[in-house]
């Protein structure tokens, strides 16, 4: 579905994306994770045309994207920062999205007042924020893309309407083959919904890989030793963190789980568990190895 190969942008002297590859399957949900600044905005300002790369390419269903209207009528964006026309109504802005996307839906969009509480005849900048957010999603999903792209997407909504809003996405992904690029900082709720990340860092993606597979990578492993930990103890492994409670050493580490798990009750430890692993920590800890890791200060 998308198929991002050596894209390079510069704002200036400051090169925002630096060869950067990115690869979306069609029907899957993809999380797209980073720092601020890594460059998130600008590569889906570029998925969705408004941006044209200084090199590389940047591909949808196989075909350019930049100044190409039919591509761009098959995708769907919903961006942090909102944004309608001053004096429309929902019911005016459904009329305007169904001027421009040929696969608009008014059967849905009757069906979606069901799921968006809103009377449709109010003006939507007189709306709140969780509100307007509502609207760009019941406009977005009545537009039927086959790529939805949101940035930030469910700030501002409570929890009922995000789930509610969640159901209809992986809905259209089940039954339409709509494929989901998400830009996100909720990784705990990322976690849910994707299928696939990507993590982005200093304008390139770093790690690329199914959800699960990453998961199976890296392990979360809790030991206890009943006297001194033993010298050079996982020396050869690709150790991302080490912290230590007392006589209970918590440990992040990347590899085969088996042998690992091996090598560690050939140091008979008194105490070792393995631990489930979070999005949200595997986000951490692989930054954590380029510089970007927590550090304590104080002040």
């Amino acid at each position: 579905m998308i198929e991002v190969k050596e894209l390079t942008k510069y704002f200036g002297n400051f090169k925002a994306l630096d060869s950067l590859d990115l690869h979306v399957k069609e029907g899957s949900v993809y999380g797209l994770l980073g720092p601020n600044g890594a460059g998130k905005t600008t590569l889906i300002k570029h998925l969705i045309g408004i941006y044209r790369q200084d090199s590389g390419t940047v591909l949808v269903q196989g075909e350019p994207v930049y100044e190409n209207p039919d591509v761009k009528s098959s995708i769907g964006y919903i961006s942090d920062d909102l944004y309608f026309f001053s004096q429309y109504t929902i019911d005016e802005m459904a009329k305007f999205y169904a001027s421009i996307y040929p696969r608009w839906s008014w059967e849905r969009y009757e069906l979606l007042k069901q799921v968006f509480p809103i009377n449709s005849k109010r003006r939507i900048t007189r709306l709140s924020k969780g509100m307007q957010k509502q609207v760009a999603f019941w406009l977005c999903i009545c537009t039927i893309p086959r790529l939805m792209i949101l940035d930030e997407p469910v700030d501002g909504l409570d929890p009922v309407m995000r789930k509610k809003v969640w159901n209809l996405l992986l809905q259209d992904v089940a039954e339409c083959q709509t494929t989901v690029f998400i830009s996100s900082h909720n990784l705990r709720e990322l976690e849910d919904v994707c299928d696939h990340v990507g993590i982005l860092h200093n304008g390139k993606i770093v790690v690329e890989r199914e959800l699960d597979n990453i998961k199976s990578d890296i392990h979360k492993i809790q030991i206890a030793f009943s006297g001194e930990i033993p010298n050079g103890f996982l020396q050869d492994e690709e150790v991302l963190h080490t912290s230590k409670n007392g006589s209970v050493l918590l440990m992040i580490v990347r590899g085969d789980r088996d042998k690992l798990l091996s090598k560690i009750q050939q140091a008979h430890p008194v105490i070792l568990d393995l631990l489930p692993l979070t999005l949200e920590e595997i986000f951490i800890y692989e930054l954590g190895g380029m510089g970007y890791d927590i550090q304590n200060i104080t002040i």
